[in-house]
């Protein structure tokens, strides 16, 4: 990484502080992620990092803080400037560290004052937490906040946020997007938290994975997203037109070439014109891919009882509290379980998939699919393949990858390590996993965390039309109301 000293002033007034010249990156030499890619950020500005599952989004995080290198070209940043990120998940390498250990683990010099750090942050995300917790025992609410928090304790001018929206509640988003509002420094995000963008951001940084170049827009999101929306049309109408003149010249090419002397010679200047315009179409931009609807087919031969949930354990004032219930769920019945943050709802989904509490109980021969928010119900150490093999001894190699290819899961990510996937190819994975599975139960949390927003509505679809019985944790009301929710558990009202 090339250290910047320059002062000098941009147009508009806003010092240059990143720019990335020439930036070429590859884990893979014949896959690359950047070639020859260039943006800069002036100071002050919040940008958007955009770009499909896998593209190299928090790869160019990583490329920023200094942890990999390019390949070739730089990353300049003024060397005055601190930078800090708020990644999308604490490695559960750390997961038995104290939240006071994580904290100080964001710095390379001893803090003595950590904890007065920490207050001050702490009351900006609002996390009220003991300095002393592990951090296993920390809801998916609280890991959420506590990953901005660390970011923030190192008082940054330039800020890395990626998916800082996941795991937040309605409270969470609106504090987060107060805080970019006020912030003064410079900030790159990535989400896909279309309204909580728009709210701040002042353009877009687009990983375009057709040419592995980063765009640069400017404007709020919406508007920002209007200009390469005109682009594309306009790029797609000047091919229009070239693809026009091209029939034209081959249609008279065709006339031409079997004619003498001139109308011959006037055929093979045609012929190089082809080629000149034939060259001057431009790659237009394609969206995102979407993965392509599916179905989760249901366990057969079930029915009756799938579940009796007979008891439920949850935190009150940091003490854990049983609470008897009778909810009996069939075929068809879908089970929203809502609460405020550090409840445990997180910790009650993955009790009742290990059938921890032999109250609650599970038909004989009924098979659970669980997805979990932070994918740990996935072995990081296998293959995309090996994990999808495991499900049935005889599952048919082609409907393996058929099923795969259509959550965008190739060749290429079902031969890589699960832990080197981007969080949102690990959710699809996940989604692949579940629908060869076919399972009687599916217990969900937070199915819309580090997924692209076009997949969701396709997603939602899939849940509300399974036959099986479902239990759910979501925040975002809108994909609750689409998959058809008929029962909801709050948890609230056992903390009175």
């Amino acid at each position: 990484m090339a250290i910047d000293n320059s002062d000098k002033n941009s147009v508009s007034g806003g010092k240059t502080v990143l720019r990335a010249e020439d930036l070429t990156f590859y884990f893979h030499e014949n896959k690359p992620i950047y070639t020859e890619a260039n943006f800069s950020l002036r100071e002050g500005i919040k940008l958007t990092l955009m770009g499909q599952n896998g593209a190299g989004k928090s790869t160019l995080f990583k490329l920023i803080m200094g942890q990999l290198e390019p390949v070739e070209g730089n990353i300049i940043i003024d060397k005055k400037l601190k930078i800090a990120i708020a990644e999308q998940t604490i490695p559960h390498t750390l997961w038995d560290k104290t939240v006071r250990e994580y904290l100080e683990s964001a710095f390379t010099e001893k803090i003595y004052d950590i904890d007065r750090r920490a207050e001050k942050v702490f009351a900006v995300v609002k996390l009220s937490v003991p300095l002393d917790r592990v951090l296993k025992d920390l809801s998916g609410g609280q890991k959420g906040r506590l990953l901005i928090a660390r970011a923030l304790v190192q008082d940054p001018d330039i800020l890395l946020l990626d998916e800082p929206t996941n795991n937040l509640d309605k409270e969470g988003i609106k504090l987060l997007t107060e805080f970019m509002n006020e912030f003064k420094g410079t900030a790159i995000v990535i989400s896909h938290d279309e309204k909580f963008l728009n709210d701040f951001t002042n353009g877009i940084l687009y990983v375009n994975v057709q040419d592995n170049k980063i765009q640069q827009y400017v404007g709020n999101y919406y508007k920002a997203l209007e200009e390469i929306k005109r682009k594309i049309e306009a790029d797609e109408r000047a091919n229009a037109q070239l693809a026009k003149e091209i029939q034209d010249n081959k249609d008279k090419v065709n006339f031409f070439k079997d004619k003498g002397g001139k109308m011959r010679k006037l055929a093979a200047k045609l012929k190089d014109e082809i080629e000149e315009m034939e060259n001057s179409k431009v790659e237009v931009q394609k969206d995102d891919r979407t993965i392509r609807e599916f179905k989760i087919k249901c366990q057969e031969d079930i029915g009756g009882t799938l579940l009796e949930l007979r008891e439920i354990e949850i935190l009150v004032d940091g003490e854990r509290k049983n609470i008897p219930l009778d909810i009996d769920l069939k075929k068809g019945d879908k089970l929203q379980i809502i609460g405020p943050n550090g409840i445990g709802k997180t910790t009650l989904l993955e009790r009742l998939a290990k059938k921890q509490n032999p109250k609650n109980k599970i038909k004989e021969d009924v098979r659970l699919g669980y997805y979990r928010q932070d994918f740990s119900t996935l072995d990081f150490d296998k293959t995309g393949y090996e994990e999808l093999a495991q499900i049935f001894k005889r599952l048919d190699d082609h409907h393996l990858r058929s099923t795969a290819a259509g959550f965008l899961i190739g060749g290429k990510e079902l031969s890589t390590d699960i832990g080197h996937l981007s969080e949102g190819q690990k959710a699809l994975l996940s989604w692949a996993y579940l629908t060869l599975y076919e399972p009687g139960i599916l217990v969900i949390d937070e199915p819309t965390n580090h997924v692209n927003f076009r997949h969701i509505p396709i997603i939602a679809k899939a849940i509300k039309e399974y036959q099986g019985a479902v239990i759910i944790i979501s925040h975002v009301n809108d994909f609750i109301r689409q998959i058809g929710v008929n029962q909801t558990l709050n948890l609230e009202k056992y903390l009175k």
